[in-house]
């Protein structure tokens, strides 16, 4: 048997809200088949599975909240069969393992019937009778389908439903920002409190990236046109290759190295708040690929429409502030990642160039690290590469 588990989105996460499954008892699904939608302080996240198997109980049901760790369904493995799996269950059943949410890890639920009253869930089918119009409507409203009651042919819920339930709800904006906003505050907390950060800084000229981006995009239309963000984060992922003591986790007191590049992009929300998704596999993409994806990334995080490996995979995080007018960005590392890339906006400076001083575009790039696992010597060197990848644009 397979326990699929609610899985950690995040260091700041410790419970969620079962919005939709997206899979029903004798189901098969393989690994990264999403299979619910949970609701954090957040967003509503699609969740993936991470086995293989045939889906035998969903035991959490829409609208329970549950935490981090709570067995959420029971999955069957090749060989296994209903008989054996309510033989698992037996042998399993005991009040250690009732839900609670205080309780680490609830297998399954109690023997005697459940009285505990419910969000109003929808029909298994439900996913059928939502209209694509209002199930768009629903992601941008933060509306709860499985809370609504749809007046429309056989209960299906229409766009008129989700606008009646999001008048109705005006506070739960306000709600959802200021659980975000204790959320970060939160996991930032913990970051100053726990992590020995360091800070360094360096001023890199854009010349001939700007030069060589404005000639690349002359040739192609305006939605194949790249933004210097793809070329800031390729040249990180470029060094983080070559300096891999800032692309991990810290956890259980040690370092643990991660050899590809899932760089976590700060996003703002158009309500407010911040999330940082993970961009994966950076380093192995060429830039129309990163342009692409990113673009994609900033769409899916501001619809609420995000996979649950994209919050969980960040081995890095890089935030970009130059759009907001500031110059200088110090950013305070996300746990258990160990350190946090900023840069401020692309200003005209004076530049010394060929022995003469000019105006040219230049960003500074900050590095905030774990000072457990590198020192100021190993971020320097990043730094250094980082602004060397920038000057050669045509080998990013």
């Amino acid at each position: 048997m397979i326990e699929f588990k609610l899985p950690s989105l995040g260091a700041d996460m410790d419970q969620g809200t079962l919005v939709e499954w997206k899979v029903k008892p004798g189901d098969s699904v393989t690994k990264g088949n999403v299979v619910a939608v949970v609701d954090t302080s957040k967003s509503a996240i699609d969740v993936e599975s991470w086995h293989e198997g045939k889906v035998y109980e969903l035991i959490t049901q829409p609208g329970e909240t549950v935490p981090v760790g709570a067995v959420m369904a029971l999955l069957l493995e090749a060989g296994d069969t209903p008989e054996t799996a309510e033989a698992w269950k037996r042998a399993r059943a005991a009040p250690a393992f009732a839900p609670t949410i205080s309780a680490p890890v609830p297998l399954l639920p109690p023997a005697a019937p459940d009285t505990r009253e419910r969000v109003p869930t929808a029909a298994p089918d439900a996913r059928a009778r939502v209209s694509p119009a209002a199930r768009k409507r629903a992601n941008e409203l933060n509306v709860n389908l499985a809370a609504v009651n749809g007046s429309g042919p056989d209960g299906a819920i229409t766009l008129e439903d989700i606008e009646r339930v999001a008048t109705t709800t005006m506070t739960a904006p306000v709600s959802r920002m200021s659980e975000m906003r204790k959320t970060i505050g939160a996991a930032m907390a913990r970051s100053k409190r726990e992590i020995p950060h360091y800070y360094l800084a360096t001023d890199i000229p854009l010349a001939r990236a700007t030069e060589w981006l404005a000639a690349r995009n002359t040739q192609h239309s305006v939605t194949e046109r790249i933004l210097m963000a793809a070329l800031l984060l390729k040249a990180v992922a470029l060094a983080l290759k070559r300096h891999p003591g800032l692309n991990g986790f810290y956890r259980e007191g040690r370092f643990e190295p991660i050899s590809a590049v899932h760089i976590g992009v700060a996003i703002s929300l158009r309500q407010g708040g911040l999330i940082a998704p993970a961009l994966h596999d950076c380093g192995g993409k060429n830039l129309d690929e990163l342009m692409r994806d990113l673009a994609d990334l900033v769409r899916r995080a501001r619809a609420f429409t995000l996979r649950s490996s994209e919050l969980s995979d960040p081995t890095i995080t890089v935030t970009n502030l130059g759009d907001n007018g500031t110059d200088l960005v110090h950013g305070v590392i996300y746990p258990p990642q160990v350190a946090i890339i900023g840069f401020g906006g692309v200003r005209e400076r004076p530049w010394i160039i060929d022995g003469a001083v000019r105006a040219a575009p230049v960003v500074t790039a900050t590095l905030a690290a774990d000072h457990r696992v590198s020192d100021g010597h190993l971020g320097a060197l990043f730094l250094a590469d980082l602004s060397r990848s920038l000057q050669a644009p045509d080998k990013l």
